[in-house]
Order: C-alpha cells, then structure tokens, then sequence
C-alpha cells in the first residue's frame, strides 16, 4: 500500500515518519519523500490514527492525485537545490519533465492551480532560502553560492535575493535577526 505524505523534504522527516509507522507495528517496504510503502494493506482506523500522528508531527497525508504530483515538485525541486549542483544552463522545465515523464506545461498548470504560485516562483524562493542558509554557514563566498545554484551571474543572485528580501546579501549578514524559512513553509 502507498502512502503520499505531505512536507516531508529532508532525512530527518524520512526518520520522523518511519517511527510513527513503528508506532502502529507497520512494516514498510519502502520510504522517500513524499511517499511510505507498506509491506500490507492498513485498516481505515489505523490510517486514521496515522493521519492524527502524522498532522501532530507536521505532516499531511494526501490524498488526491494533484495534490501527489505538486508535493513531487516540491521534493524534486528542494533535493536539486540541497545538491548544490545546479549549473547556470539548468532547465528546471527539461528537468521536471524528465523527472516526472510529463509534460512541463501541465505540471506547471497543476502546480499553480493548487499552490498559487507558479513553479519558477517556488524554485526561486526555495533558491533564496538556500543562499540564505549558506550566507550563514559562511562556508563559501557569494561568487562560490552563485555558481553552485546555477546564477549566471553575482549580481543576477544579488538582484534576485534583494526583491525576495529586500536586502542584499551583504545586508542579510550583518542583520542581528535572520528571517529564514523552512523549506516546507514555502
């Protein structure tokens, strides 16, 4: 039996899941983000009882098919960005479709009728996030960040994280108090 389960976009939430599945005695074939298979089929009741843990935890169970491939999106788009190797000829259009063996236009159509935000807006501000976590990693310089998430060039990653922000990154550093997100609240 699968199971399609909302904000999971990390290791942690893979663990996080796993337990409540051990919870209930549930054996699971398999789990990534996004979706738990189970050696069995679950009664209604325990799934229920699931789906509460789960939503106490901060996950989501879904349900309806659209619901599925948008959450894939999101996994999909959050694990290229965590990879940090994005280069700047980088097609998230030929990505995704390829990914998900559809065509982009009705991803994108899917996306956007059930998130309110285009696909190439979430990737953007998923990227935002990112070139926020490493700007306070001070792990690599501005020009190290841009390259590895696929900007052409500083300035387009300064330009772009300052209309997200409103702050350049420069500015973003020396802020006392760092707004960040985190990647399912999105």
């Amino acid at each position: 039996m699968k199971i399609f389960i909302k904000n999971m976009v990390c290791a942690r939430c893979i663990s996080a899941v796993s337990n409540i599945f051990d919870e209930f005695n549930i054996k699971i074939n398999s789990i990534n983000l996004g979706e738990v298979e189970t050696e069995s089929e679950i009664s209604k009741k325990t799934i229920q009882l699931i789906e509460n843990r789960l939503l106490e935890t901060g996950f989501e169970r879904i349900k309806d098919t659209a619901h599925q491939l948008v959450d894939k999106i999101k996994n999909l788009i959050i694990i290229k960005i965590g990879k940090l190797d994005i280069d700047e000829n980088f097609l998230l259009s030929k990505f995704l479709s390829s990914e998900l063996h559809k065509d982009y236009s009705a991803l994108s159509k899917t996306f956007s009728q059930n998130e309110n935000i285009t696909v190439e807006q979430f990737y953007i501000l998923q990227k935002i996030e990112k070139v926020k976590e490493l700007l306070l990693y001070n792990e690599f310089n501005l020009t190290e960040i841009a390259g590895k998430l696929g900007y052409k060039s500083v300035q387009h990653l300064s330009s772009q994280f300052r209309t997200i922000t409103g702050f350049t990154p420069t500015e973003f550093k020396k802020l006392k108090v760092h707004t960040r997100k985190p990647l399912d609240k999105v």
